[in-house]
């Protein structure tokens, strides 16, 4: 028998945490905590996940509206620069459902 399928978000519960998505890379997990927490502080965004991903490297995946994760991101990839090695930035304004459906970014 085949498990049942998780409840899809609604519409307003998407909207609660915003459309947007960011994510800051690093190697190391101090420059990732120090982005994140930049990230907190500067916009209002939501820290929706966090990833080891291989060879020391972690990525942490923020929502928001596409004007406060964007402003969020900079931040936080300055902050990981301070402290550590920043590998990668990256905003998508409006995933696409099946996105969102197969990576952790709810």
């Amino acid at each position: 028998m085949a498990a049942p399928k998780p409840k899809e978000p609604s519409v307003s519960e998407k909207r609660e945490v915003g459309d947007a998505l960011g994510m800051i890379e690093t190697r190391g997990l101090i420059g990732m905590i120090e982005a994140a927490d930049a990230m907190l502080k500067t916009a209002n965004v939501t820290l929706v996940s966090w990833q080891k991903v291989d060879a020391g490297l972690v990525t942490a995946l923020i929502r928001g509206d596409v004007g406060s994760v964007k402003a969020a991101t900079d931040a936080g990839a300055a902050a990981a620069r301070r402290v550590g090695e920043l590998v990668g930035v990256h905003v998508i304004p409006h995933p696409a459902d099946d996105v969102e459906k197969v990576f952790p970014i709810r």
